[in-house]
C-alpha cells in the first residue's frame, strides 16, 4: 500500500459534450477543461459537463500515474482504501460515494427524474444497457450564474388557473381529468395525486400528432396575443422551448413544473422521483455516484414515459432554495439531506489563508477562478503542495488538513475554490457513535 494519506493528487478529468451544452469559450466546462492543456478548444462544439469522479461513464484520473502510466482514481482508490476513512470505506464498500460535475446549459435539458435505490436495482437487473448502475441519484445544483429550472409539480390552485387558461393543454388532456382537478374544492391529498398522475401521463402518452396540433394552436394563440398583452413567464417560457424543441411534449409539460429562478451561490436539490430539467445557466453540481436517468421528453435519447409517470411522487411543493451557510471566514457549506454529499464554496481572499480543517471523509477540489497553493498541512515529502490555477481538479484523502493560498494574481482578488465531500452530518454521526 502506498503512503497515501500524504499525498496530494492531482486529477484529470472527463468532458461531456452533450447537444445542450455552450459551444467553444462561451462554455465554462471548455475554459475549465482547457486548463489542464490538452486539446484546445473547438469553437463550435458544444460543451456540457465537467466531471470529477470515478463513475464509469467518464471516469478520472490521476495526473501523475506512476511511471508515466495512466492511472484512473476509482483504481488507485481500490488499491489505498485507507484513504477513504472507515466511515466511508465501510457504508460504501470502498468507492468514492459522490460525482461533482460542473455543467454549462445553453438549451434546456430533458423532462426528467432520478431513481430511487430499489428501482435503480431492478431496471439495472432488467435493462442494464439504458441504466448503467444500481445506484440512486439525489443531486445538488449550486448556480455559478443565474440558473433557470424546472422542479416539481405546481401547487393545486395553479394547476386549476392554468387549465383555465390554456384550453389547448386541457384539451390534450382530456376534460375528464381536468374537470376533477380543477372543481376540487380542497387539497384532498392522496386523491389529488391521483388526479394529477392520470393527467400528466394523458399528456405524456397522446400521440404525436394530437401534441402537435396542440403545440401549434397554443404557440399561434400566444403570438397572436403578445400583440395585445404582456405574456407571463410562463407562457414565454412555453415559446422559448417551443423554439429549442419543435413539436415536443416537454413543451406542454413545463406547465406543470415549478419555474425556478437562481441566483449566483444559490443551490437546488432535488431527490429521487421528482421531475426537473434544467433550462439555461452554469452550476456546480454534486450527486450520489451514478448516471442514470429517466427522460419523458425534450431529448433525442431513449425516453421511458412508462417508467417516469409511473415512478414521480406528484408532490406539489415548490422547491427549497438552499443559502450557504458560513463555517468559517471565507467558507460557505452547502448541506442537502443526503449522506453522500456536501459542498463548500471557499473565497480565498489575497493575502490571506484558508485552513479546511481535518474531515474524516475524501474530498475533491476544484479551482474555478484565480490562482494560488494548495497544501495538505503536517505532510512531508514533495507531493504536500501544489500549484493551483482555474481548472485545476485535487483529490484529498480522509484525515487531511488543508491550505488554500491565492496569488496575487487571483482574479477579483480571490482564488475561487469548491470542495465536494461526504455530507458532514453523516461522518459526525459515524465519529460519535465510535
Amino acid at each position: 500500500m502506498e503512503s497515501s494519506a500524504a499525498r496530494l493528487l492531482q486529477l484529470r478529468c472527463a468532458v461531456q459534450h452533450y447537444e445542450w451544452g455552450h459551444r467553444g469559450n462561451a462554455s465554462l466546462v471548455a475554459r475549465l477543461a482547457n486548463a489542464h492543456g490538452d486539446d484546445p478548444v473547438n469553437p463550435t462544439r458544444r460543451y456540457a459537463e465537467f466531471w470529477m469522479g470515478t463513475h464509469p461513464s467518464a471516469p478520472s484520473e490521476l495526473v501523475d500515474g506512476g511511471n508515466g502510466t495512466r492511472l484512473l482514481l476509482k483504481d488507485w482508490l481500490l488499491r489505498n482504501p485507507d484513504v477513504l476513512g472507515p466511515a466511508v470505506a465501510a457504508r460504501w464498500e470502498g468507492h468514492l460515494p459522490f460525482l461533482f460535475k460542473v455543467l454549462s446549459v445553453a438549451k434546456a435539458l430533458s423532462i426528467q427524474a432520478h431513481l430511487d435505490k430499489k428501482l435503480a436495482e431492478t431496471l439495472h437487473a432488467l435493462r442494464p444497457e439504458t441504466y448503467k448502475d444500481d445506484n440512486h441519484k439525489p443531486e445538488m445544483a449550486i448556480a455559478v450564474t443565474q440558473f433557470r429550472a424546472l422542479c416539481g409539480f405546481v401547487g393545486t390552485q395553479e394547476l386549476k388557473e392554468i387549465f383555465r387558461t390554456v384550453p389547448e393543454l386541457k384539451d390534450l388532456v382530456g376534460h375528464k381529468d381536468t374537470d376533477k382537478l380543477v372543481t376540487m374544492e380542497y387539497d384532498w391529498g392522496d386523491k389529488v395525486k391521483s388526479n394529477l398522475q392520470s393527467a400528466f401521463t394523458m399528456l405524456m402518452t397522446a400521440s404525436k400528432h394530437m401534441v402537435s396540433e396542440a403545440i401549434a394552436k397554443l404557440i399561434n394563440r400566444l403570438n397572436a396575443e403578445s400583440e395585445i398583452r404582456a405574456l407571463t413567464e410562463k407562457e414565454q417560457l412555453v415559446l422559448s422551448l417551443e423554439r429549442q424543441y419543435e413539436e415536443d411534449v416537454g413543451v406542454l409539460a413545463a406547465l406543470f413544473f415549478n419555474y425556478v429562478k437562481l441566483n449566483p451561490d444559490e443551490a437546488l436539490y432535488i431527490d429521487a422521483n421528482e421531475p426537473h430539467a434544467y433550462l439555461s445557466g452554469e452550476c456546480i453540481e454534486c450527486m450520489a455516484t451514478s448516471d442514470n436517468v429517466v427522460r419523458a421528453g425534450m431529448t433525442s435519447k431513449y425516453r421511458d414515459v412508462e417508467t417516469l409517470c409511473s415512478m414521480l411522487t406528484y408532490n406539489q411543493t415548490f422547491p427549497k432554495i438552499l443559502v450557504g451557510i458560513p463555517v468559517q471566514p471565507h467558507v460557505t457549506r452547502y448541506i442537502p439531506p443526503f449522506d453522500e454529499l456536501e459542498v463548500d464554496l471557499c473565497m480565498v481572499p489575497q493575502g490571506e489563508d484558508v485552513v479546511i480543517p481535518s474531515i474524516p471523509g475524501p474530498s475533491i477540489f476544484l479551482v474555478m477562478a484565480g490562482e494560488g497553493e494548495i497544501q495538505l498541512l503536517a505532510a512531508a515529502g514533495n507531493n504536500n503542495n501544489k500549484h493551483a490555477k482555474e481548472g485545476d481538479v485535487f483529490f484529498v484523502a480522509a484525515y487531511s488538513k488543508v491550505k488554500l493560498s491565492a496569488a496575487a494574481s487571483s482574479s477579483d482578488g480571490y482564488m475561487h475554490v469548491y470542495r465536494a465531500g461526504v455530507n458532514n452530518k453523516f461522518l459526525a454521526s459515524k465519529e460519535t457513535s465510535k
